[in-house]
């Protein structure tokens, strides 16, 4: 289930490349080196994915590091793709 405790307001649009890994998935994001999200579905790799993103923005922070160019803040309305099983 999605996070619906996250606002728009402060957020980044994140782009993630999943892939399938061995009998799992992995999700990583070219707008934030360093982004390894694992999971036993797609669905549980997005789940976790924005928590796990926030973790290593937060990070970067407290040590200096820039935010990536690539992250984009969310505007809205919010345009969104989302998976619809055939």
């Amino acid at each position: 289930m999605i996070d619906t405790s996250i606002t728009l307001k402060n957020s980044y649009r994140l782009p993630l490349v999943i892939e399938s890994v061995e009998g799992a998935y992995q999700a990583t994001s070219p707008a934030l080196p360093g982004l390894l999200v694992l999971g036993d579905s797609p669905a549980e790799v997005i789940n976790l994915a924005p928590s796990i993103a926030q973790a290593l923005l937060s990070a970067m922070q407290e040590k200096g590091v820039p935010i990536p160019l690539a992250l984009t803040p969310v505007d809205v309305p919010l345009h969104i793709d989302i998976l619809v099983p055939a």
